[in-house]
């Protein structure tokens, strides 16, 4: 334990901007694939066969490892945060495309029967009412994705990629050194810690985004 406050106090600053690094990676990934998953469930929910493809394809690339997606492309992206942040996405789009149909489909017909009939067209029900009801799912795919890239960045640090994986990779390559343990120790409880940190703050985010009547 001693070891270890004092590797922490000896490089307070650079966890602090690793720890940063991770997160913004990790946010930043969620965000675009949100984007991409939301207009893939958009275009699909309301076909069956539609849906069970863009899942199935989003649920293939879960498949692969998560070095071999990497090394397949570091030689088309090169290293650092072009193939890091690709990876990501790609892994982060099966829980939201999952959760977009999911939410889109639970809508009441009923709801949207009578948004159509009070003169509502087919992009102001999906803006104003589908998507709002189908809000919480969703918010729900990106918790999940969240935590799961939390985990698979720290492997990116093989590509070059930014955060605390280059820590534990770095720890782990000096095994028998003073400092080893101490640096995959400190790179791991991190990683754990700004996940429940994250995991919080949507919680608190989809209580502020979200109405009372839909939540209860």
């Amino acid at each position: 334990m001693v070891q270890l406050w004092d590797f922490v106090s000896a490089r307070k600053q650079q966890l602090l901007t690793d720890s940063y690094l991770h997160v913004s990676a990790v946010v930043q990934s969620v965000v675009i694939a949100t984007v991409v998953a939301v207009v893939v469930g958009i275009v699909v929910y309301r076909s069956p066969a539609g849906s069970a493809v863009a899942t199935a394809l989003a649920s293939t690339i879960l498949t692969v490892p998560s070095f071999a997606l990497l090394g397949l492309l570091i030689p088309i992206l090169g290293l650092g945060v072009a193939p890091t942040v690709t990876a990501l996405v790609l892994y982060a789009l099966l829980p939201i495309i999952r959760n977009t149909i999911l939410g889109l489909s639970s809508v009441d017909p009923a709801v949207t029967d009578a948004a159509r009939g009070v003169g509502m067209g087919r992009i102001a029900v999906l803006s104003r009412i589908e998507l709002p009801l189908a809000w919480p799912s969703i918010l729900t795919g990106m918790r999940v994705s969240t935590q799961m890239l939390m985990g698979i960045l720290a492997i990116a640090a093989y590509a070059k990629g930014p955060g605390l994986g280059n820590l534990i990779f770095s720890g782990l390559s000096r095994v028998g050194s003073p400092t080893a343990v101490p640096q995959a120790l400190t790179g791991t409880v991190l990683i754990v810690l700004l996940a429940l940190v994250l995991d919080g703050l949507f919680v608190v985010v989809g209580r502020l985004t979200t109405s009372r009547g839909i939540r209860d």
